[in-house]
């Protein structure tokens, strides 16, 4: 927000400098971004009158003007087409500095000399004042030879403000004079008056009334001014609205956006003679409705946006912009001014979802007091009286309570020395009177204190008691130790398996990801779920970020896989192994129920289980390896077994037990699914329950080998369909108890190896407990295990 310094002071007398004031404004939390001096290079500009012009001889582009002022006269010429004979300007004459900071000399054009020049808003450092190219014209009464700049107040001192978005109090000069009090004790607000208005309406016209049909719009009111000449409105208005970064307009709307400022309540004008029908109806949008806004753009509107309309027709966006159906024009004779409150949650919606940024949205958004409803309406009304616009009717239609409800806050001495080291309760009292709080009851130790109304982000004692901080000033509350020191916490389960986690899957090169708990409701389809899958029922968010973000994940694969799709469009075409540790929600019934899962993908990489020779490409094993690893991490063991999942590669996809119940997956992404996600080559991913890993087993330890083990290799064909613990189980149920591990090596297919079946390779540990075996021994035993291997439907290598 743009704040003049000049017109702060008209509102409180300040006693200090503009950078105290800046540096005070913004320890108390509203930050001063940038200080603008406007036009502060401007100097020796007077105001003149044009007693003379004519077309220059020679140069008919030209014309020659004579000016005078209390001090003498000067010839100028200038190349402007909207001076005239008895005009009042702006003349800066030779010696003079416009606001770029050029110094004005004597030219000559063709034989005529020109001393000085008539200058515009753009050279008097104001741009946004000019509504035509040419010398800005000034008053009739505007005092000849006084310094135009300081009557004008183009001299000033402008603040960009940032406001926070629970302060939308600050969003006006009466709020930021307020505030001004509160921070420089000395200092004193003044005053502003408004005429008194009444609730029966007595304009010439034939008006049926104000008809509410949403709960969004709770307080409507309407003005009424008739005979109007719509012309541009008094300078020094003006210039107020361009300092403040609004583009003077006509005097209509620019009472309209005054009024906004000084007060913070968006008002809003309509062409009485455009309305499709004399009334003015409140109501929310049907899906497909459209209308088009005053700048010009068409927007279609969907269920529940709350409109302002007339004889069924949109007039306007409530609290977001006009309607162009009704714009004030130079044509217009009659005018409705409206001033509501609306509720923050429909407006920001709205102007969110169809882009609009307006200065009204911006102030609904935030919250606007609805006590400014009826002051800021009689206040327009009385600045078009001044401006004399037209006739204006001091009786006003509001409809709906205009009385906000009563808000009571209690503020102790004890949660104020426990929060701030301070407990002096009157002192507090007086730092908080100048923003409006009232006490309502006091005693020593507790003052009750009335919330004024424009103060909607007070609600509990920790609310006044940081505003009586911020106030007195942070530095400036006393320094102490803590009373107490706590002994440090001890870190939970939760956290410390968390922690565990990541340490083991990042010593296996995995990194981790942070998803939202948001996703696209297309996560179903494009993962190929049933809808008797209850990972295929999501809720639905009631306001979403996004439609891309509008359900709650049901399982963190989704999330993972959409994380590696957006890296590859980037251009990322490098390995990626990647885990989360996330909450999942799930439907019960009409109930939601919350978990917390661990998932990993593996993408793109090499599998570095051979260490020598040539790479092979991740797989299957590789993930399920990883998985494992990080089980045994817990001195835990998850069974995994031939399983199947809607996205899983038929012949890829397990399993995974623990205790005999399934909690969770490993699966390659099938065909179908990559292909539907362009995804360039295989996706091998996991998900598991979290609660596992809450109940680590201890290690368990048994007496160390004495003596040294003897080791054997055997190769074995089996059906492709035959899993490495089937296997296994067949090689343990034949051998003798000598042998204490089996561990698979290589796993082959290809030449030499009939179609359907593999190669498995595994190394046997032979081993006495009481002395060391011979090789004699070891090898009858595995002959042994060779000559029988084959009546199991399994075949030497």
């Amino acid at each position: 927000m743009l704040v003049s310094w000049n017109w702060l002071n008209e509102l409180v007398s300040l006693p200090t400098s503009t950078l105290e004031f800046a540096d005070k404004l913004t320890m108390a939390g509203a930050e001063v971004e940038e200080i603008n001096q406007v036009a502060c290079k401007l100097n020796g500009v007077v105001i003149a009158k044009v007693t003379d012009i004519s077309v220059h001889p020679t140069k008919k582009n030209l014309k020659v003007a004579t000016l005078s002022w209390d001090e003498g006269t000067a010839t100028c010429v200038t190349g402007a087409q909207n001076v005239k004979e008895g005009d009042i300007v702006p003349y800066a004459p030779p010696g003079a500095v416009i606001a770029d900071g050029t110094t004005l000399g004597i030219e000559e054009f063709e034989g005529i000399k020109s001393y000085g020049m008539m200058l515009s808003a753009d050279e008097m450092g104001l741009p946004l004042l000019s509504q035509e190219e040419g010398i800005l014209i000034l008053p009739p009464d505007a005092p000849l030879g006084e310094d135009a700049a300081l009557w004008l107040g183009i001299k000033d001192t402008v603040f960009d403000v940032s406001i926070t978005p629970n302060r939308g109090d600050l969003l006006s000069m009466v709020g930021m004079a307020r505030e001004a009090c509160a921070l420089f004790p000395d200092s004193l607000l003044k005053d502003i008056k408004c005429p008194p208005i009444h609730t029966h309406p007595d304009w010439p016209v034939n008006f049926r009334g104000v008809t509410l049909k949403d709960p969004g719009c709770p307080l409507y009111g309407l003005g009424f001014a008739e005979e109007l000449n719509v012309i541009p409105s008094p300078i020094q208005y003006r210039v107020k609205l361009a300092l403040s970064g609004v583009r003077p307009i006509s005097n209509v709307v620019d009472v309209t956006n005054y009024v906004m400022l000084l007060f913070g309540q968006p008002l809003h004008a309509f062409d009485f003679d455009k309305l499709p029908a004399p009334e003015i109806t409140v109501r929310s949008s049907r899906a497909g409705e459209r209308i088009v806004t005053l700048d010009g753009k068409e927007h279609e509107l969907s269920e529940g946006d709350l409109l302002i309309t007339s004889g069924g027709m949109p007039i306007g966006l409530a609290g977001v912009m006009g309607g162009a159906n009704s714009e004030i024009d130079a044509t217009t004779r009659r005018i409705l001014i409206e001033s509501a409150h609306f509720l923050p949650p429909r407006i920001s919606t709205t102007a969110r979802r169809l882009g609009i940024n307006s200065e009204a949205a911006y102030r609904y958004a935030r919250g606007v007091d609805k006590a400014k409803v009826p002051l800021a309406l009689a206040y327009s009304l009385d600045l078009m009286n001044q401006w004399k616009c037209g006739n204006v009717f001091f009786s006003v239609i509001m409809e709906g309570d205009p009385n906000p409800k009563e808000r009571l806050v209690p503020l102790t001495s004890k949660k104020l020395k426990t929060y701030i080291g301070v407990d002096d309760l009157t002192e507090a009292s007086k730092v908080l009177s100048p923003l409006g709080f009232e006490a309502s009851t006091s005693s020593p130790e507790r003052i009750i204190f009335k919330v004024p109304s424009f103060r909607m982000d007070v609600e509990i004692e920790e609310d006044l008691i940081e505003e009586v901080a911020r106030l007195k000033g942070y530095d400036e509350l006393p320094a102490r130790l803590p009373g107490k020191i706590h002994d440090s916490a001890t870190i939970g389960a939760e956290p410390r398996a968390e922690r565990k986690i990541r340490e083991t899957l990042m010593a296996r090169g995995y990194i981790e990801l942070l998803n939202y708990s948001f996703i696209s409701p297309k996560f179903a389809k494009d993962l190929q779920l049933p809808l008797s899958d209850n990972r295929a029922m999501p809720f639905s968010l009631a306001n979403p970020i996004s439609v891309e973000q509008s359900v709650l994940r049901t399982f963190l694969l989704p999330g993972m896989i959409y994380a590696i799709c957006d890296n590859l469009r980037r251009g990322w075409r490098f390995a990626i192994r990647a885990f989360e540790i996330g909450n999942v929600f799930i439907k019960e019934g009409e109930r939601l129920k919350e978990e917390k899962h661990v998932a990993g993908a593996i993408f793109l990489g090499k599998d570095d289980r051979s260490p020598y020779g040539d790479a092979v490409k991740d797989d299957f094993f590789t993930i399920k390896g990883d998985l494992q690893s990080l089980a045994r991490a817990f001195g835990l063991y998850f069974d995994v077994i031939p399983g199947s999942e809607p996205f899983g590669h038929s012949g890829q996809t397990a399993d995974v037990l623990f205790d005999g119940r399934k909690i969770g997956f490993i699966a390659k992404i099938k065909p179908s699914v990559e292909r539907q996600l362009e995804l360039p080559s295989p996706l091998y991913v996991f998900e598991v329950a979290f609660d596992p890993f809450l109940a680590p087993r201890a290690p368990r330890f048994g007496e160390t080998y004495r003596y040294p083990a003897v080791y054997r290799d055997i190769s074995l064909v089996a059906p492709e369909n035959m899993t490495v613990k089937e296997v296994s189980s067949i090689i343990r149920e034949l051998t003798s108890e000598l042998v204490t591990s089996i561990r698979l090596f290589d796993v082959y297919k290809g030449k030499n190896i009939p179609e359907g079946h593999k190669s498995l390779s595994f190394t046997l540990e032979y081993r006495h407990p009481d002395r060391t075996l011979s090789d004699e021994e070891v090898d009858r035993i595995h002959n042994e295990l060779r000559s029988q291997i084959e009546s199991k439907g399994l075949k030497l290598r």
